[in-house]
């Protein structure tokens, strides 16, 4: 059993043990100078050296209790490199001579800008240590606090530091954690990257002096970079070597840096985003930041990838092992954009019913003055022209269907063409005397605002309280520019960084403590606000705006990389697809989409009856085999790559009673077959009978029941030809 609940709320770790849960362990020498974490089969240690430094000393492989470890105090290598700046520290400030990234900068009401940070105690308590620095001159403190997952060995860091003084202290850089791993010249940095419709590219680099830096500067997390790191060596493949792996949890402006200091110690380090970043901290004030979760895997990313996958399920996602299977989704966009009417609502709902559908969604188009995108966000009142007897006249249609009913609000944004603008224009983001620019014709609301606050999360109450909603698509369509708070002093007004990210938390922590049965999805024009943070606050989550079913299944590959396929929000649209034109079969896109959890989004009125019958197979098969889907281990056994005309993806269930393989053919490139797949993942002592996903009868060669190592030995071998071509085997256990 796992340590229970370990959310990224506000910016507090928060660990709901269960009575009976197996803990990892957290162990300290008898002098205190040895302190340890353990479980998962991974072993975190750190100690205190005879100066009164805390050092890392392991992160890997699980090591027996006796191990040697033990902190010592290096001698000066040159006049150049003092022992206090080649010292590796746990969490460093910055001063006496540190050359790598600090754990925190400050600057003191006298203008002194040296920090330096000793240890001077710690306390265990379960599965939590705490550990108290402090500088070596004046009042200053930062808290260090580590758990670990006794099931994955996932470990979550964070860090707080309080001003003890009775001046003022600025903080202008503070890291969540600083990890570091041992002296090596191989090491390579895996990260994601991308843009609008593109995210989710995977890039790797060899982690050298030159730091590299992974950051969004744009309020929120962006599609730019994500707040993830993988770090492999030479060997490291997706089956073998080893993984140092993490994220941080946190929605707002990040950095994260991977560089080797000048003892070839990599060190990795994230948290705020130094830009336009300031924390003056009032005498007795404390400044938390986000929580890092990191872990470690001596089997391949492919490993790393899987625990990261199972403990987000079970401690980041709300509900945990409880969290409901996500239905499959209808989401009225694309039939009728922003021209929404009660009727036509009404008639894409009872096409929605007849597939399968389990949820109706009304997007974009129902509220204030919305009829394109330049008015109405930020009046949230049912259009009477469009609904003149309200929601309840559809939500009840679709209720009585068998569906439950969702609605896509954008909470954080207004028109200036809007009545909220007119009546309150001093609550976006601006400053005082300058342009504030538009994009997508909108501007951003200041949420660090406690009256700004206060109103989303009124109206947001409001609207499911008299309505029965299930579900909100919470959208977010731009990022910040002009990011000024001009109604408090000038020193706080660089917190807006962090206040505005804290109060979204408290908006949507709160919300669902008021409407328990509510579930939210988070999308930001498509992948650009996804992380640990906003998944501990919602239930899935927009990958894309692309939706093109061959681009997808890279996108799904390298958001996979660091998230769980059970948040990854996939959707059939139509052909040509409306971003590059590509025209593929039915079948394929199903295929595609099938491969996390299920939404359409096509345009209903214009499918023939022989549409309807093929989405409604596909529809019924995949309620067989989501829980597998979405709650199993996924093994990429070929992942889609531009110099291959294949991919393969592998789901097995947690029981290993049933395992899905999508097997896609890309191109042809004038090959008759496609070699054989080895399987992964199945119980080799087990029978497996195989059949087709669809129904359809099983390929040539391929036998229809098999041992679990007859697959992962031999293999599967099926025929395919053509472009975007695609099946689905589905194995289930018989003994």
């Amino acid at each position: 059993m796992r340590m229970g609940r370990l959310l990224a709320v506000g910016t507090a770790i928060l660990c709901f043990a269960p009575s009976g849960a197996a803990l990892a362990k957290v162990s300290a020498s008898a002098d205190g100078k040895l302190l340890r974490l353990d479980g998962g089969g991974v072993t975190y240690a750190m100690g205190v050296d005879d100066k009164g430094y805390l050092q890392p000393l392991y992160w890997g492989a699980a090591l027996d209790a006796g191990a040697p470890l033990a902190a010592k105090v290096p001698g000066e290598l040159s006049g150049f490199d003092p022992a206090g700046s080649i010292t590796a520290q746990e969490y460093a400030g910055q001063g006496e001579g540190l050359v790598s990234e600090p754990g925190v900068k400050a600057m003191f009401a006298d203008g002194n800008r040296d920090l330096v940070l000793k240890y001077r105690g710690h306390k265990v308590s379960g599965e939590t240590l705490t550990v108290e620095l402090a500088d070596i001159r004046r009042p200053l403190s930062v808290t260090l606090r580590y758990t670990m997952d006794p099931t994955t060995g996932v470990i979550a860091r964070s860090a707080s530091v309080r001003n003890g003084d009775a001046q003022p202290v600025r903080i202008d850089q503070m890291a969540a954690a600083t990890f570091t791993l041992p002296t090596g010249d191989d090491y390579r940095l895996h990260y994601l990257t991308g843009r609008h419709g593109a995210e989710w590219s995977q890039a790797s680099v060899a982690v050298t002096p030159a730091l590299t830096v992974l950051e969004s500067r744009r309020g929120s997390t962006g599609h730019g970079n994500q707040p993830w790191f993988a770090v492999g060596r030479s060997g490291t493949s997706e089956t073998d070597g080893p993984v140092w792996y993490g994220a941080l949890a946190w929605s707002g402006s990040f950095q994260l840096s991977v560089g080797a200091d000048n003892l070839s110690r990599v060190r990795i380090s994230g948290g705020y985003n130094p830009y336009d970043f300031s924390w003056t901290l009032k005498p007795g004030e404390t400044l938390d930041t986000p929580v890092f979760y990191a872990g470690y895997s001596a089997q391949g990313m492919g490993d790393a990838s899987r625990r990261f996958h199972a403990f987000q399920r079970a401690s980041i996602i709300p509900g945990g092992a409880k969290a409901k299977i996500r239905p499959v989704l209808y989401n009225s966009w694309e039939a009728t954009t922003f021209n929404v009417t009660e009727a036509g609502q009404m008639a894409l709902a009872e096409k929605a019913a007849k597939i399968g559908v389990e949820r109706f969604v009304v997007d974009d188009g129902w509220f204030g003055a919305r009829d394109d995108d330049k008015a109405g966000l930020g009046d949230w009142s049912v259009n009477p022209k469009k609904f003149p007897n309200g929601l309840k006249p559809l939500i009840d249609k679709v209720k009585s269907l068998g569906m439950d009913f969702g609605l896509w609000v954008e909470p954080e944004m207004v028109n200036a063409n809007s009545d909220l603008y007119r009546a309150h224009p001093d609550w976006v983001l601006h400053f005082p005397d300058r342009p504030r620019t538009e994009g997508r014709n909108q501007l951003v609301l200041n949420l660090a605002r406690a009256d700004v606050r206060d109103h989303i999360l009124g109206w947001l109450d409001r609207l499911v309280r008299d309505n029965d909603i299930a579900f909100l698509k919470w959208d977010y369509n731009r990022n910040w520019t002009e990011g000024g708070w001009p109604g408090v002093p000038p020193q706080d007004q660089q917190r807006v960084q962090v206040e505005y990210v804290r109060n979204l938390y408290h908006i949507l922590t709160e919300l669902r403590r008021r409407h328990p049965g509510l579930e939210i999805e988070g999308c930001s024009g498509g992948g650009g606000r996804i992380d640990l943070g906003i998944m501990g606050v919602t239930d899935q989550s927009w990958t894309s705006d692309n939706t093109d079913p061959f681009d997808r299944l890279t996108i799904q590959d390298g958001f996979t990389q660091a998230y769980a396929p059970s948040i990854m929000m996939a959707w059939v649209t139509d052909s040509p697809n409306w971003a590059n034109g590509r025209e593929t079969s039915l079948d394929y896109r199903f295929l595609s989409a099938m491969q996390g959890s299920l939404g359409i989004g096509s345009n209903l009125d214009h499918w023939q009856q022989g549409d309807f019958d093929t989405v409604r197979t596909w529809i019924a098969a995949y309620k067989e085999i989501r829980a597998t889907v979405q709650r199993g281990d996924l093994y990429r056994i070929a992942p889609p790559r531009p110099d291959s005309a294949t991919s393969a993806t592998l789901y097995v269930a947690p029981d290993k009673r049933q395992a899905v393989l999508f097997q896609m053919l890309h191109s042809s490139m004038f090959r008759d077959n496609v070699g054989a797949v080895a399987l992964d993942g199945l119980d080799p002592a087990r029978t497996y009978k195989v059949r087709m996903l669809d129904g359809a009868a099983l390929p040539d060669g391929v036998p229809g029941l098999a041992s679990g190592a007859y697959w992962m030995r031999a293999g599967v071998r099926v025929k395919m030809k053509g472009d975007y071509k695609g099946l689905g085997l589905v194995f289930e256990a018989v003994k």
